[in-house]
């Protein structure tokens, strides 16, 4: 593209916040973010450096998104680069993005969180915090009762699942409600979505101010801050928020570029006291020159920390306040800081300039040279462990056992690689791994598995689990080396030796990520196939459909409603002593 055509595009864009791609044969070859998107492209038809040339030369299409504040178009960029894995942004090695919200395109719509959506779907963000589009998107369920079960669950039921009996959902699978008024409903969602907080806002209050006048105070209490994050919701990003108190959590990075590669290592101080420390690695942008040097507008300090904050914030929570090196040196990125109340300095002398010292020693011990992955791989004497797959099972005394297979890359989650399978019924975990790691092997032998096999596969537990784990691995003939990871004293075992590795050995650290996700995945499953199956609310003389929506709306879960007391159960509306009683049998 050149640079007549560069300004003839940028001439037909809005000057509005966005994001826009430079993009050949369908390959996105670069993300950028503006606050007027006709400005910044059109800055492209005299391009900065060398390297901006090449990238612009080789480009055919320039694609936009427009975004309703800059704060968006600053996420939305970062979400892009993860996905697009373009070959001039700088790029962390991660799989973390912004979260989204995605009504998909069904007669139903399903109402999801999504950090990768459907192309066919109405998305809305990306958000800085998940937890507060976690509680807006519960409450506008509850209000307008669009579901959130994927296609699959929705499609050829006969009866209400139990987000109907919670008030969830209006169950438009079975028609409880037509699906003319359920599009409406869906139609309400868009709007407050699109920036309409009153329609989720003010049935909220009114609920409040009736649980309050019926004297539910604790009820009333969680609706008024459910109504406060509602309220906040489309906020985000604008007004700056004031810290209070003194700085309790604060990130030191420090950098060090050689060649293509980039590292960034991250202190964490607490209180005053260093907690953490761990190192990342980014890919710089393809910076060569025809001639066979690099570019030196091309990379940077400046051009890695801005990449750095926003990709690897992307999933976690920002502190109070970042030391840094050097300035970033990006507006937007300096701007989105400021409204989430974080500090940045760059200290020049006395304590913090010391620990940015210490972040810059830890970066440039690691930079060019063997990653976690690699040295882990020398500790267990193996070819290579950049792909590790980690197993845990989960039930409850034997019941709803399910097991889960996740899978970690270069040291980062592979999320579209994991698998789940549902275990027969039964309250040993020996033999529940042992299933899961037939069927695993099973798939893998007899080529039904499209994943590559793993360098090495994290069985959590000890020594009992890994021998059942092996011995499923010999009967199928699966030659994948196995080792496990014991919680107590977080030892290493493999079938020779075990380890007890330092508590901060990036190698150990690795296996500890994967051994926590598998747990996570397999626990999440668990509930999922445990709330599907368990009915028996249904069975229970004097418990109708209004009592047993009250009884999961108080205790969450029939597994809660178990657990209860007599009197914590009498102090559900409906639910006399006689009828407490029964459920306590029953249950």
């Amino acid at each position: 593209m050149n640079a007549d055509g560069v300004r003839d595009r940028a001439q037909s864009l809005p000057r509005e916040p966005g994001v826009y791609q430079f993009r050949a044969a369908r390959t996105t070859l670069y993300v950028g973010k503006a606050v007027d998107l006709r400005d910044r492209v059109r800055s492209y038809a005299d391009p900065r450096s060398a390297r901006i040339r090449r990238m612009v030369d080789r480009a055919d299409e320039i694609e936009i998104a427009v975004t309703d504040t800059e704060t968006q178009a600053l996420l939305l960029e970062a979400n892009l680069i993860k996905r697009h894995q373009p070959r001039y942004n700088v790029r962390l090695k991660d799989d973390k993005s912004y979260p989204m919200v995605q009504l998909t395109d069904h007669e139903a719509p399903q109402i999801e969180i999504t950090r990768d959506p459907n192309e066919s779907a109405t998305v809305f963000g990306p958000y800085t915090n998940k937890r507060q589009v976690e509680t807006v998107v519960k409450a506008l369920r509850e209000t307008y009762g669009v579901r959130g079960c994927s296609d699959h669950k929705y499609a050829g039921r006969d009866r209400p699942c139990l987000d109907y009996e919670m008030g969830l959902c209006t169950a438009p699978c079975t028609r409880e409600i037509d699906l003319g008024s359920y599009g409406e409903d869906v139609t309400a969602v868009e709007r407050f979505l699109e920036g309409e907080t009153g329609i989720l806002a003010d049935p909220l209050r009114r609920e409040m101010e009736a649980a309050a006048r019926d004297q539910n105070f604790e009820r009333a209490a969680n609706l008024r801050d459910r109504l406060e994050t509602v309220e906040a919701f489309h906020g985000e990003g604008g007004e700056a928020v004031q810290s209070v108190g003194d700085e309790r959590a604060v990130d030191v990075l420090g950098v060090a570029i050689e060649g293509e590669d980039a590292t960034v290592a991250r202190l964490r101080a607490e209180d005053g006291k260093l907690v953490d420390r761990d190192r990342h690695t980014l890919e710089a942008p393809d910076a060569g020159t025809a001639d066979g040097t690099r570019d030196p507008e091309a990379e940077g300090v400046p051009a890695v920390l801005a990449a750095f904050i926003v990709q690897y914030y992307a999933e976690r929570d920002l502190p109070d306040a970042l030391l840094l090196p050097e300035r970033h040196g990006d507006d937007e990125v300096a701007a989105w800081l400021e409204a989430e109340g974080v500090s940045v300095r760059v200290p020049g002398a006395g304590r913090e300039a010391k620990l940015v010292d210490l972040a810059l020693k830890n970066a440039r011990r690691n930079v060019g040279g063997r990653d976690e992955c690699g040295m882990l791989a020398d500790a267990l004497e193996l070819d290579s462990a950049r792909r590790i797959e980690g197993f845990d099972v989960s039930h409850a005394h034997g019941k709803s056992a399910v097991g889960s297979d996740v899978t970690f890359v270069d040291g980062s989650a592979e999320k579209a690689d994991y698998r789940r399978k549902k275990l027969s019924d039964e309250n040993d975990d020996y033999a529940n791994m042992r299933a899961l790691l037939e069927w695993r092997a099973r798939r893998a032998v007899e080529g039904r598995d499209d994943r590559p096999d793993p360098d090495v596969l994290l069985i959590d537990g000890g020594e009992g689990q890994l021998e059942a784990a092996r011995g499923a691995l010999d009967k199928v003939g699966w030659d994948v080396p196995a080792i496990a990871l014991a919680k107590a004293e977080e030892r290493v075992i493999t079938p020779r030796r075990e380890f007890s590795w330092p508590d901060d050995a990036p190698h150990l650290h690795l296996l500890q990520r994967v051994r926590d996700e598998a747990h996570r995945f397999a626990v999440q499953y668990h509930q999922t196939v445990r709330d599907e199956v368990k009915t028996v609310l249904d069975d229970v003389p004097g418990i109708g459909p209004e009592t047993r929506k009250r009884l999961l709306g108080r205790f969450g879960s029939v597994e809660n409603v178990r657990e209860a007391s007599l009197a914590d159960l009498r102090s559900v509306a409906g639910v006399g002593e006689k009828t407490a009683r029964t459920v306590k049998e029953r249950l």
